[in-house]
């Protein structure tokens, strides 16, 4: 029986030994990191039941009662002061309101400190090792937060501000390492590149630093350049477009590279990726090329008073895949680019402001046409908009039904304010001046007449 059994158990130590052969090597390092992480946990709990411990947790648990106590005194009062400041600056008065909600924290860090010094005078240097650990932590979170205000976007802000956080406190506990081996074990092999989480967090960390980078200098130069008169409007908004493409590409491909991503394999598979959207997104990219060649060919710019179809108003903006048009109602008509390159578009403003305006109008044939003229370009004149040095002209076209027909041109030199509007106002002139001089407008006049009988007797074949 006994040698019956050495082979079993034999048997049964090579397969452990083959299980154990055949777990990959990250795995069992993750374990043995976890252990150490949950053995060192569970000391650190141990140890807080420890006197001179357990007074620094004291310490700490009062200068935070402390603390609170005084930012509910300080805070309304602040707060007041705040009011008063009505000429500051609007980036000034919002750190002072983040200044004032997180006073609580302020005043704990502010009392902490010196409680940390005072401890380490008089005691042994382990006696504070807690509360030392306590206002690192708290020092760094306030800065933190404090740093990560200056981000817009507040889902980033917030992830940022939480891996601040995270990434602080491990590296005041000194478990950098093992936090590093920890993610760095749980990776996924894809051919021959290896993604682990550590990896990810650091290309996650450096791209968003590159990217907050990047947007802070596109931004910065962006006011620059359309501070600058002597660039055009479209000139303007193609040096912005280009300037954020190259620093927002510069910063991926920059932060893939410096996390040590082999971007060989990324080149053919975004080769791979034009040529499928090529096919796929036809229209973007004929939306997209479209926006280049207007913005390279100066046919429009922002502010330019525009005419395609029934639309009609001035351009807000130039986008990458259309152009914002707002018309004199209010409404903001997005038109593609393609139909700005393809399709026939009335430009008022291209080369100059200077637009002319024609009105027809009738007068009876008993008036002058002579003085019908003068007067109504007089009367043209002495509306508002309409241009002095550019005089008006009145020329008859045509001898109608019931009127003789002329036709009444004028200047103006601001479209954007509208041509309904001005057209109005030059009739309304001319009603007043005809009014003035007893000058008629005819209209059509027809007579009907009722027969007494009607002639119903047979025709003759």
């Amino acid at each position: 029986m006994e040698e019956d059994a050495t082979p079993e158990t034999g048997a049964t130590d090579a397969e452990g030994a083959t299980t154990q052969a055949a777990e990959p090597a990250g795995v069992e390092e993750a374990r043995d990191v976890a252990l150490s992480l949950w053995s060192q946990g569970i000391d650190f709990v141990q140890g807080l039941i420890r006197p001179w411990n357990a007074y620094q947790i004291g310490i700490a648990a009062g200068l935070l009662i402390l603390a609170f106590c005084m930012s509910r005194f300080f805070g309304p009062r602040l707060h007041e002061w705040m009011r008063t400041r009505e000429g500051w600056p609007k980036w000034r008065m919002r750190f002072l309101v983040l200044l004032h909600r997180r006073l609580t924290h302020i005043f704990f860090v502010v009392l902490i400190w010196p409680a940390v010094w005072t401890m380490q005078e008089m005691t042994w240097p382990s006696r504070s090792y807690i509360l030392g650990i306590i206002a690192g932590l708290a020092s760094a979170w306030l800065v933190i937060a404090i740093v990560t205000r200056l981000i817009g976007n507040a889902f980033v802000r917030g992830v940022v501000r939480y891996l601040g956080w995270a990434w602080a406190t491990v590296v005041i506990l000194d478990l950098s390492d093992e936090v590093r081996t920890l993610l760095d074990s749980a990776a996924l092999e894809l051919g021959g590149v290896r993604l682990s989480l550590w990896v990810v967090l650091q290309a996650i960390v450096v791209i968003a630093t590159l990217m907050f980078l990047a947007r802070f200098i596109s931004t910065t130069s962006a006011s620059r350049i359309k501070n600058n008169k002597d660039i055009s409007p479209s000139m303007q908004v193609l040096a912005v477009k280009f300037l954020q493409v190259l620093l927002y590409g510069a910063a991926f491909f920059i932060g893939l590279k410096a996390v040590g991503v082999d971007l060989t394999g990324l080149a053919v598979l975004s080769g791979a990726i034009g040529v499928g959207l090529g096919f796929g997104l036809q229209k973007v990219v004929s939306n997209l090329v479209s926006g280049v060649i207007i913005l390279l060919d100066k046919s429009i710019k922002p502010g330019d008073v525009i005419s395609l179809g029934d639309t009609f108003g001035w351009i807000n903006s130039l986008g990458a895949r259309y152009v914002s048009v707002v018309t004199r109602d209010g409404r903001e008509y997005l038109i593609p680019n393609e139909d700005l390159i393809t399709g026939q578009v009335v430009n008022w403003s291209h080369s100059n402001d200077f637009v002319r305006l024609d009105i027809y109008f009738g007068t009876a044939y008993g008036d002058d046409p002579h003085k019908v003229r003068r007067i109504a370009i007089e009367a043209a004149k002495g509306v508002e908009r309409v241009l002095a040095f550019k005089a008006p002209v009145c020329h008859i076209v045509g001898f109608g039904d019931s009127s003789v027909d002329y036709i009444l041109r004028f200047w103006i030199s601001d479209p954007t304010g509208g041509l309904t509007n001005i057209r109005g106002n030059v009739y309304l002139a001319l009603w007043d001046a005809f009014q003035e001089n007893g000058i008629s407008i005819p209209f059509p006049q027809r007579e009907v007449r009722l027969l007494d009988q009607l002639d119903t007797s047979p025709v003759a074949p």
